[in-house]
């Protein structure tokens, strides 16, 4: 069983009331109608999956019912099969049914984000490259996604644009080049992590001989790519800089990049093309 650093708890709580405040608005209409009794009910995984996503689903419930009682089956980042009841749950009726959708919402969504993250990192189980994610993110979402990420056994990029220098195409031609662009970059912010991208082997060659933390080799195609890997590894192991390649990665190509000997293959799909795992809350005790 592993654990998992979820973000700060005020930045779960501030996620959870927006969702509910969306969701709830003036107040539960519909679930005003029922008897305010105590009820069981139990929180459903209708695919395989990983899970990803307790901090918010509890913090969802104990909003609206603060001394609602969950038992959790299973653990962040376990891999469950269809069928499996994830958690049960005691607690007033209508505070179970209103925060059923924000509780699920996060749950199907993080689950969905760990366990593609999950795939991909089986993908290239024995080679030497690390599965990043990118700051493509549901907006307000993007502490939430990362941690997914990680629960799905996969490496968080930077968070922000405040977090670590990355010299793109524009910057570098705003800069005249790609040592320009380095040199400015650490003296204005010489403590940050800097990345730096590269479009040919001669811009590689500067970078590497310049002196950054990671180089984004991008678009080059295979021979160029094992090239750029040759040319890396010419550097002592321990000054070595690890190479990033991203875009134009799927499933069919992922092994193949990896197994040329980069070090990180970033992939906006883990949060952006997330589809949402299937799950429900059932209101009673679960099946036998």
């Amino acid at each position: 069983m592993s654990t998992f650093a979820a973000p700060p708890a005020e930045v779960v709580a501030h996620d959870v009331a927006l969702a509910l405040a969306e969701d709830l608005g003036s107040g539960d209409v519909t679930s005003a109608l029922l008897p305010d009794v105590a009820d069981d009910a139990y929180l459903l995984c209708k695919e395989d999956a990983v899970i990803c996503g307790r901090p918010w689903f509890d913090a969802c419930h104990r909003a609206l019912d603060p001394h609602v009682r969950i038992d959790w089956r299973v653990s962040e980042g376990d891999r469950v099969k269809a069928g499996t009841v994830l958690a049960t749950l005691h607690g007033r009726a209508r505070a179970l049914v209103s925060a059923e959708r924000a509780s699920l919402n996060f749950m199907q969504t993080l689950s969905a984000t760990a366990t593609t993250t999950a795939a991909y990192v089986e993908a290239v189980r024995g080679t030497t490259a690390k599965i990043l994610d990118t700051r493509k993110t549901i907006p307000g979402l993007r502490q939430a996604q990362k941690y997914a990420v990680r629960v799905g056994g996969g490496v968080n990029h930077r968070i922000g644009l405040f977090d670590a220098v990355m010299l793109k195409e524009n910057h570098v031609r705003a800069a005249g080049s790609i040592t320009a662009a380095i040199r400015a970059a650490r003296a204005m912010h010489p403590s940050l992590p800097l990345i730096v991208e590269v479009e040919s082997i001669e811009q590689l060659r500067e970078a590497l001989h310049e002196g950054c933390d990671r180089i984004l080799i991008d678009d080059f195609d295979a021979s160029m790519r094992r090239e750029a890997v040759r040319i890396a590894h010419e550097l002592p192991a321990d000054e070595r800089i690890p190479l990033e390649v991203s875009g134009g990665v799927d499933m069919q190509t992922l092994r193949g990049i990896a197994e040329d000997g980069v070090d990180c293959i970033s992939i906006g799909g883990l949060t952006k093309h997330v589809r949402a795992i299937d799950l429900s809350l059932k209101l009673g005790p679960p099946p036998a």
